[in-house]
This record gives structure tokens, sequence and C-alpha cells, in this order.
């Protein structure tokens, strides 16, 4: 039984191998490689989660490298759809921007020792993300008419509003500095 705490772990440092692989597989059109690769690692991480629940196996390295592998994951294979002329750059863009604003008040929150959980807008993000990615491997497959756009705008629109949603969870919470405190450091600076 002590054995499967390791599990979540080793699911996790799969999803980084995994990364490589499914670059390579876009790269070189192989759509199908890279859309069951891209799909075993997203069912991983969504099974290194529950297991890492169901069995008290939350560990520090996983807090931190869990959600890492996911943003690496999702960075570098929209990267590689915009490169392959995919995708837009636009999606990769705010993609991008959410994880710096997201990592960094993580970093911010890290430091007063406070662990960032995940929020349901924030995992049903990731998910409609996940979608998009599929979608579009799927319709390279098939042929099929691109309706992956809409479905990444949503996921674009529901990360912004992830955002948005965590600064103001935080900031209920106490986390966050509210206006009069800013206020009155402004002033004490200036009086110092």
């Amino acid at each position: 039984m002590k054995y499967i705490k390791l599990i979540p772990n080793i699911l996790t440092v799969i999803r980084f191998i995994f990364i490589p692989f499914i670059v390579i597989a876009l790269s070189v059109n192989n759509y199908i490689l890279a859309l069951v690769l891209f799909t075993v690692s997203s069912l991983s991480d969504v099974l290194d989660g529950f297991i890492a629940r169901k069995y008290d196996a939350i560990t520090d390295f996983g807090k931190l490298m869990d959600p890492l592998a996911d943003k690496l994951t999702q960075i570098s294979t929209l990267l590689t759809l915009y490169v392959k002329r995919i995708i837009p750059i636009w999606i990769v863009l705010i993609v991008i921007s959410k994880e710096l604003v997201l990592i960094s008040g993580a970093s911010f929150l890290y430091g007063k020792q406070l662990v960032v959980s995940s929020r349901w807008y924030g995992k049903l993000s990731t998910v409609l993300l996940y979608l998009a990615v599929v979608s579009s491997l799927i319709i390279r497959l098939f042929d099929l008419p691109k309706f992956d756009l809409y479905i990444y705008g949503l996921a674009i629109c529901l990360a912004i509003f992830s955002v948005f949603g965590y600064i103001e969870h935080f900031y209920k919470k106490g986390y966050l500095p509210k206006k009069e405190d800013l206020k009155k450091n402004s002033s004490n600076d200036k009086k110092n």
C-alpha cells in the first residue's frame, strides 16, 4: 500500500517525459501518435490527482511539479500547433500571459506559506483547452471543418475569468493587500 503513494509523482514525471514526444509527433505530422500521447498525458493528470487525494499521497514535489507538467505540456503543444499554422498566435500569447500571471501570484502566495489549490473555473479552463487541442488534432486527422477555434475561444474566455476568479478569491481571504492598506503604506512611505 505504501507504494501506491509514489504513483502520483511517477505519473507527473511521465507527463514531463511525454512532452518532447508530443512535440516531435506533431512536428512530423503524426497526429494519431500526438493525439494518443496527449490524451494519455491528460488522463494521467486526472489519475494522479485522484490517487493523491484518495490515498493522502500529496507531496511537496507533486504540489510544484504537477502544475508545472500541465503548463509545459499545454504551452509546448500550443506553440507547436502555432508553428504548424494550425492555431493562431493569439491563443498561445493569451495562455502564456495567463500562466505568467498565475505563476507570479502563486510564487507570491508561496512566500506566505500558502499553497494555491485549484478552483473549479481553473480546472474547467484546463479541460476546455485540452478538448480544443484534441479537436485540432481530430480536425487534422479527418479533414473536418475548423470548429476548434470556438472551443479555444471558450477556453480563453474561461482562462481570463479564472485569473480574475483567483485574484478575487485570495483578496477575499485577505492574502492580497486591500486598497486601504496600499494607501496607508504609501502615505507612511512619504512620511519616512
